[in-house]
């Protein structure tokens, strides 16, 4: 390789350290029962894909910080626990796992991830897009923009099907209420 493209090549190599930080991502498997992704939430539009990306910088501040761990140590149980460090202080976030993988759009990470699929989409069936089917957690955040969530459900993702976590706006009356989506962050395999 000739001295003036390696030094061309340079600037690229100091850009991997910029994209979000992760500490552990491993993949939902039975081989590994709990996965976790740690990361600090970054703009949609970030040159390198974020693990964390923040729609709404008002309610989730980028550089603000999140862990989510999929625990499926116990067969045909899943618990997952979201916390989150420096956002909005005094607000709900309604969360849900949904289908596809975070990306610029905030739609780009399609609907609700349901154990039992509804054939019919959008999900508006009780039958379905309930709380025994679906992920509903409310995360509600304290004085400082801290707080943590968990939620069991009696089953286990399959794999490769629930690729993101989602925060929605609004500070719901209920679990079933979801504003906006402010906030998305990969999950693993």
């Amino acid at each position: 390789m000739s001295a003036p493209f390696a030094a061309a090549l340079l600037p690229l190599t100091l850009l991997a350290p910029a994209a979000s930080p992760v500490s552990a991502a491993s993949p939902v498997s039975a081989a590994s029962p709990v996965s976790v992704v740690e990361a600090d939430f970054d703009p949609a539009t970030a040159f390198v894909p974020p693990t964390a990306i923040s729609y709404a910088s008002d309610l989730v501040p980028y550089g603000s910080h999140t862990r989510v761990v999929v625990d499926r140590s116990t067969p045909g149980n899943t618990v997952f626990t979201v916390t989150v460090a420096g956002l909005a202080p005094g607000h709900a976030f309604p969360a849900h796992l949904h289908t596809r993988d975070c990306g610029a759009d905030p739609a780009a990470s399609g609907p609700h991830y349901q154990h039992v699929p509804d054939p019919v989409q959008p999900s508006t069936d009780p039958a379905y897009a309930n709380e025994r089917n679906e992920l509903r957690l409310v995360l509600r955040t304290d004085g400082h923009g801290d707080g943590t969530a968990s939620a069991a459900v009696g089953w286990q993702p399959r794999p490769g099907e629930a690729r993101s976590l989602v925060l929605h706006a609004g500070t719901p009356a209920d679990r079933h209420a979801a504003g906006d989506r402010v906030a998305c962050v990969r999950l693993p395999g």
